[in-house]
């Protein structure tokens, strides 16, 4: 077993957002993180286009069309702009986010069974298009059979609670909840993903415990690393996380 480094590039962005030069490129971010091994990239556009833009959205399709070992998933909420994404660009991957409009960072996953059943036809329809669907969801093992019965192919596990506790007094318990989840997914059928604050030292400790986990979509600490190493070392770097945690004890 592998896991699929994908990674979000969001800060990226929103750094270039901050002046009006283009700089950093998005783009050239891709490029480089890619170069060093990473096997996705994933964006996650906002309604109000605080950081990735629809025009980053499209140029990076463009960039990934002749590239289709390379995952592309894009991340949002289908109530608002996602849709309009799936339809026009078909990523690999379509990651259905309950993010409100204007929300600081994604800090929940889809949990109420009357939004599952709005969810049916929207999961239907990108299929038709040829794109997988991913849930974002916490750690709960009540929910995965909810998002198989909706359509989903995958789930993401919101792993901001694990990362908060790692290292701490209640790290074990907290781990174990998402081992929970994750056996609780495979057990209807889903494959398993997980973001969210996963980093340098979090991230073999998570994918050793929590079985057959697919992908991780990593951003925000991918990034600051990168400000210090560079994208292409700081990738591989990640890489190197990912092949500790299935090493031979």
């Amino acid at each position: 077993m592998s896991t699929t480094l994908s990674v979000n590039l969001n800060k990226v962005a929103l750094l270039r957002n901050s002046r009006h030069l283009g700089i950093p490129s998005v783009l050239r971010a891709a490029e480089q993180v890619v170069a060093g091994g990473a096997g996705g990239i994933t964006v996650h556009p906002r309604p109000d286009e605080r950081h990735i833009r629809a025009s980053d959205v499209h140029e990076l399709a463009a960039w990934l069309k002749d590239k289709p070992y390379l995952d592309y998933n894009i991340e949002g909420n289908p109530f608002h702009n996602l849709m309009d994404f799936v339809r026009s660009v078909r990523p690999h991957q379509a990651t259905f986010v309950p993010d409100a409009e204007g929300q600081f960072t994604s800090d929940h996953g889809w949990s109420d069974p009357a939004d599952f059943e709005r969810l049916v036809p929207l999961i239907a329809e990108t299929h038709s298009l040829g794109v997988r669907v991913s849930l974002f969801v916490d750690p709960d093992p009540a929910v995965m059979a909810l998002a198989r019965q909706a359509g989903a192919d995958r789930v993401e596990l919101y792993t901001e609670e694990f990362a908060r506790h790692h290292g701490t007094a209640d790290g074990a318990a907290t781990l174990a909840r998402y081992v929970a989840a994750g056996q609780a997914a495979h057990a209807v059928g889903l494959g398993l993903n997980a973001g969210h604050d996963l980093n340098r030292d979090n991230l073999a400790d998570f994918l050793r415990a929590v079985p057959g986990v697919a992908e991780v979509s990593i951003g925000h600490a991918l990034i600051a690393d990168a400000l210090e190493l560079g994208y292409v070392d700081t990738a591989r770097d990640y890489l190197r996380c990912i092949r500790q945690a299935y090493a031979p004890v």
